[in-house]
């Protein structure tokens, strides 16, 4: 079968448009053999296959033939979401209100994907480009070729590499000794994507000249803290208190340790809370204070280390 229409690259494959017998158009993922040895097959269909949500993509079916794999999503006719917070373009932004919107909807089937399913199923790469907008932008979590399901009782895991997508990676993929992998590695990608939605910009910029702002969480803390206002061009007064809001969310779900991180659960009642939120401690990527002499050596050299202006600037995200 050829593909005329394509959709974009995921890091395992392309996805194309296509339409089934029914005429349903849907979006098909081409697995390239090159890059997947089937376990992403797998993961997608075992995780997302027993999955039905409204804010989860569904997975309408798959192909095998010989060495070729492809799986038909459900068609998302606004693509993903980092289109719309990043854009330069004008009529590809969306307002903070609608921002905020997206943002219940994702956490709402992050914590579907955590609480509501029979195995608890950790996605491992939550960002922009895995947030897909129906033709209503109503969001989607997608790709899950990265997950791995847990008994529900279950919360730690066993992972043999960090997985995901730098600048949405949780501080435990990298370090041993902050705490353990669980599904609270999904809260802290969650208040990544959060602070983007709410800032329209990057979290990490290698480029920029005020090297606070390389880790974008400290400038917005600091901000906060001082009660300044974080205004962005055309926001009412409404919008910027959302705004806030989403960002205050945001540094609780980035807490450096674990367990004081919120729940998906949590996260949703606070971005539908009213009041004042209380502001969390001051997030930091890695607590240096953590550090003892027997494992200087070994949280300095495992996996990808601390992130650093030349470490931002050389790392590409293959997953997208």
């Amino acid at each position: 079968m050829v593909f005329k229409t394509k959709l974009g690259n995921g890091g395992y494959g392309s996805v194309f448009q296509g339409k089934l017998r029914s005429s349903r158009l849907v979006a098909v993922k081409l697995l390239n053999k090159a890059k997947s040895n089937g376990q992403e097959f797998i993961n997608e269909v075992a995780t997302i296959g027993r999955i039905h949500h409204v804010n989860i993509v569904q997975l309408i079916g798959f192909c095998v033939e010989g060495s070729k794999r492809a799986l038909i999503y459900e068609l998302m006719e606004n693509g993903s979401l980092e289109k719309y917070i990043f854009s330069p373009q004008k009529n590809d932004s969306l307002s903070c209100e609608k921002l905020y919107i997206i943002s219940l909807g994702v956490a709402r089937g992050i914590e579907y994907l955590h609480n509501g399913c029979d195995m608890k199923i950790l996605h491992f790469d939550i960002k922009p480009h895995n947030i897909l907008l129906d033709e209503n932008f109503n969001p989607k979590v997608s790709d899950f070729g990265l997950a791995r399901l847990s008994p529900t009782d279950k919360s730690i895991v066993s992972l043999t590499e960090a997985r995901g997508t730098i600048g949405y990676m949780a501080p435990e993929l990298f370090y041993r000794n902050v705490g353990a992998i669980s599904y609270k590695a999904d809260v802290y990608s969650f208040g990544m994507l959060l602070m983007e939605m709410a800032s329209r910009r990057k979290n990490l910029n290698a480029q920029t000249e005020n090297s606070s702002q390389i880790y974008f969480p400290f400038w917005i803390y600091d901000e906060l803290q001082d009660g300044r206002e974080i205004t962005i061009e055309n926001d009412t007064d409404e919008e910027m208190k959302l705004a806030k809001r989403m960002m205050i969310v945001a540094l609780w779900c980035i807490q450096t340790r674990p367990n004081d991180r919120p729940s998906m659960k949590r996260v949703v009642e606070m971005l539908e809370q009213d009041d004042d939120l209380e502001m969390p401690p001051k997030p930091y990527f890695y607590p240096l204070d953590a550090l003892t002499e027997e494992n200087v050596e070994d949280t300095t050299t495992h996996n990808s280390s601390k992130l650093s202006s030349s470490d931002v600037s050389s790392v590409s995200d293959s997953k997208e």
